[in-house]
């Protein structure tokens, strides 16, 4: 601090000594009551004070840099902390969300969370934080308030691995909920899609596709999500129907166990065909 002291007077020293001048000399002239002195130092103080002035605004701009520093600086607390506000929002209107499909389904929902997600280019899995302790088994369906998720594979005593939609190995039999049309919902590493669709079925981009009462895995009618695309293939008479699905499976933290397991004889032939 005293170098930078130091090194202000020995730079700025003439103006210094300049400024102490002329402020002593206008003191001496305000005693004087000569009126060529007073008309001399009217002057002097006045155009002293325009220098005033445009010192003050030079140095306020300095003095700005800090002020505005210091506002981007709570401007970024703030957006932290209303980012922080948002996610707590979102997290509550998910948990409303899920309490209020808890109460008004008539199965057996057990809350979970996600813990982890094992995701490769076709595997798709889940571990959530319930297990055997809860009365969780193997083919249990697992959902939100959106629809279906995937299928509890593995289970331990606390936690069970769940098999996503996104898994090229879960192959789930749906319908088209307008027309009743049937098909296999499968994943191919990069889309979930319904193929050889016959062409002469009634079939149209943004219809709702859920659960088939054929699939003893899952109960019927539970949403899967909507038709986005239908391509021809074979000559024009058959279609392969790209699904998008009701949930966001990638950013789902919170989701239902369906504690329900059909027809257990055949639930476990078509388990070991998913194997």
């Amino acid at each position: 601090m005293r170098k930078i002291f130091r090194r202000i007077i020995t730079d700025f020293k003439e103006y210094l000594l300049l400024t102490i001048l002329t402020i002593i000399s206008l003191v001496v002239l305000s005693r004087s009551e000569k009126p060529e002195a007073k008309h001399l130092t009217s002057f002097a103080l006045s155009n002293f004070a325009v220098l005033s002035e445009i010192t003050s605004s030079i140095t306020s701009i300095f003095r700005t840099d800090e002020s505005v520093q210091e506002l981007q600086q709570e401007n970024a607390e703030l957006m932290l902390e209303v980012n922080r506000l948002r996610k707590v929002n979102m997290e509550n209107e998910e948990l409303k969300s899920i309490l209020s499909f808890r109460d008004t389904s008539k199965y057996p929902l057990l809350p979970a969370k996600v813990i982890s997600k094992l995701v490769t280019k076709t595997q798709g899995n889940f571990i959530i934080n319930q297990g055997s302790v809860n009365d969780i088994k193997r083919g249990m369906p697992v959902l939100t308030s959106k629809g279906l998720v995937g299928l509890v594979m593995d289970v331990t005593e606390n936690f069970s691995v769940v098999r996503t939609l996104y898994n090229s190995n879960l192959n789930l039999a749906i319908k088209v909920q307008r027309s009743n049309v049937d098909g296999v919902l499968s994943y191919d590493g990069a889309k979930l899609i319904i193929k050889d669709i016959p062409a002469t079925y009634d079939v149209q981009e943004g219809d709702r596709i859920e659960t088939s009462e054929f699939s003893s895995l899952f109960p019927p009618s539970i949403p899967v999500g909507q038709v986005a695309r239908k391509e021809s293939n074979v000559l024009g008479l058959l279609h392969n129907l790209t699904v998008k699905p009701f949930v966001n499976i990638e950013s789902v933290n919170n989701v239902f166990v369906l504690k329900v397991l059909l027809t257990k004889q055949i639930n476990q032939l078509e388990m070991n065909l998913l194997k």
